[in-house]
């Protein structure tokens, strides 16, 4: 099937995201909010959200759980992405990872560049890659860094990658 096949072929995805913060509430978690509105935009469902503070053991903790959700179709992190010492997101995250996106991270850091970011864009550590059957997206915990990953990067290909990741890639 082709790219522009797969791109045709729209079913809702079931998503799980996880914001990374010792300092956002339910209230104040605008990039956690902002990922859900544009997944449901998009018709895919929220089916879990959770805030997990900057610790390697909760966020990994909170990645196990997530795994483990029968009804989950991939996971989506922001927050915890930069370079201060507190920042252990992608610590956490590599680790986990059966497979690496790398273009994610480079395409991100791209258009952040070009979108008034600037040399900055050096800063930023997204990350996407596949734990099992199960796509990772992780970005910045700014709104302008989780609309920028979500509507030039996630939501276009959502369809396709989770496609890709669940097809059975076993040879004879």
């Amino acid at each position: 099937m082709s790219v522009a096949e797969h791109k045709k072929e729209r079913q809702p995805i079931n998503c799980f995201i996880i914001t990374v913060s010792d300092t956002r509430t339910a209230d104040t978690d605008k990039s956690g909010q902002l990922m859900a509105c544009m997944l449901t935009d998009a018709q895919h469902h929220v089916v879990h959200k959770k805030i997990v503070s900057d610790d390697v053991s909760a966020i990994r903790q909170t990645m196990f759980e997530a795994c483990q959700t029968s009804n989950v179709d991939v996971i989506l992190l922001n927050g915890g992405t930069g370079i201060a010492g507190r920042d252990v997101t992608i610590e956490a995250v590599s680790p986990m990872l059966d497979k690496e996106m790398p273009g994610f991270g480079e395409i991100f850091r791209m258009l952040s560049y070009q979108e008034d970011i600037g040399s900055a864009a050096i800063l930023s550590r997204a990350l996407a890659g596949i734990r099992g059957h199960i796509p990772i997206y992780v970005t910045p915990g700014s709104s302008g860094a989780v609309k920028l990953a979500m509507h030039k990067l996630i939501l276009p290909e959502l369809n396709h990658v989770v496609n890709e990741a669940t097809k059975d890639n076993k040879r004879d």
